[in-house]
């Protein structure tokens, strides 16, 4: 029992992603965004992943540290001998009937240690730790990737919800048009086309609720598979889709690009890993002296004989293919490769910056219309409504002026979740959360 539950908590801290979604999020519970970004962070398979990564890194920089350290080895076998003779001997007695069998025994321990290597090992272990910083910016820069994903999905779920809203407003405008349409049929002040084009109208609106309650729904599911929860129960987030002005210069924003993004903090590390490889790969023109001991027992029985050695052994490089010669090529290659890419890199970058920066002006200015066109809809369809009940206006109007009002509602939520996307997304291209 007590090896079960070891195993079972073994199983918990090596695959947290096993706990259940509910266990996480319960029916019915609200979240603000920041928790739904907390929850990202712990459940996204990517992030899991490259935390994993880090620990390979680790892993390696614990394995040429190895080269600090003595090596100590063993080993112990038996053999029986058969020694092969002649088939006749000087005496002329027959040599099958001279031999004898037996059996050797031999127990040997050794110590090995590299005394210099040229910091050969050392060269190594710096690689493996400007690794580790690599992998680590690395796991950063996948954090703010899933931080930017739940963001957009996010802010999607409450433009899809506000846009429901405005659908099942504008059905109960339509209905409400539908009846009154009927009541001056019934009464004989309107013809029977304001019914008809009435009962169309809401129809059409009633297709368009469907298809925003399915759009929401799926928002939804994106934004369950963003926070690694796929099996979540239903939940609601707050509504943080209002304006807030995100106040930055452009010159700003790239300056703290340049300094804060992880991918440029990793292929730095890497950079600098690869200038330690062909410093490395030199080496390999180097000897290595190591030191070693060893201590034997050995003979037809146990304990028959022992005996001990110890010496020093320096290994000089004399000619190996060019192979070395090739590595330090290779190496020399490599650090070109990571220095063109740091290169297009940062024009990436700055390119990231720039397009998030116009994309968060225009979405600004486009909030101000949006919202004067909802004004000024509002008062047309108050207008066109007002004049159809007095017996003045006719269906097209009140049609017309109930579509224009529910798509400058529309605009103006697609205006806003553009902007939050492009406040995200500038965050993310400045390297900043």
């Amino acid at each position: 029992m007590k090896r079960l539950s070891f195993f079972l908590a073994v199983l918990i801290m090596i695959f947290p992603m096993v706990v259940n979604a509910e266990e996480i999020i319960q029916k019915g519970d609200v979240f603000t965004l920041e928790q739904c970004v907390e929850i990202a962070l712990k459940r996204q398979p990517s992030i899991l992943a490259a935390q994993a990564n880090v620990d390979v890194y680790y892993a390696r920089k614990g394995q040429a540290e190895a080269g600090y350290f003595p090596t100590v080895s063993a080993s112990a076998g038996y053999r029986r001998y058969q020694p092969a003779m002649n088939t006749a001997g000087s005496d002329g007695v027959s040599g099958s009937s001279r031999r004898n069998s037996f059996w050797q025994y031999s127990t040997d321990v050794t110590l090995t240690q590299t005394i210099f290597d040229f910091r050969k090992t050392g060269g190594q272990v710096n690689i493996q730790r400007l690794n580790i910083d690599s992998a680590k910016a690395d796991l950063r820069n996948i954090e703010e990737q899933v931080i930017l994903n739940v963001k957009q999905a996010y802010y999607n779920v409450l433009r899809a919800r506000r846009n429901l809203e405005v659908t099942v407003e504008t059905v109960k405008q339509f209905q409400q048009h539908l009846e009154r349409a009927k009541a001056f049929y019934e009464v004989g002040t309107r013809p029977k086309f304001d019914v008809t084009k009435a009962e169309v109208d809401l129809g059409n609106a009633q297709l368009n609720l469907i298809s925003a309650r399915n759009s929401l729904k799926i928002t939804a599911l994106i934004l369950n598979n963003e926070l690694g929860v796929p099996e979540a129960p239903e939940y609601q987030i707050e509504d943080n889709l209002s304006f807030v002005k995100y106040s930055i210069g452009l010159q700003k924003a790239i300056d703290r690009a340049y300094e804060n993004r992880p991918e440029l903090k990793s292929i730095v590390f890497k950079k600098k890993a690869s200038e330690e490889s062909v410093s490395l790969a030199k080496k390999g023109y180097f000897p290595v002296l190591t030191g070693n001991a060893g201590y034997s027992w050995s003979g037809h029985q146990f304990h028959d004989g022992d005996g001990w050695s110890t010496g020093l052994t320096l290994s000089i490089p004399i000619f190996s293919g060019f192979s070395t010669k090739a590595q330090v090529a290779e190496a020399r290659a490599n650090l070109l490769v990571l220095t063109a890419n740091e290169e297009a890199l940062r024009q990436g970058v700055l390119l990231e910056v720039q397009q998030s920066f116009l994309n968060l002006t225009e979405a600004e200015e486009r909030i101000a219309v949006a919202g004067l066109t909802v004004k000024q809809a509002q008062e047309n369809f108050d207008i066109a409504n007002g004049r159809y009940a007095a017996g003045v206006g006719n269906p097209i109007e009140v049609t017309d002026a109930d579509v224009a009002l529910s798509n400058a509602k529309t605009a103006f939520n697609q205006a806003l979740y553009d902007y939050k996307v492009a406040c995200a997304s500038l965050e993310k291209a400045m390297g900043v959360r």
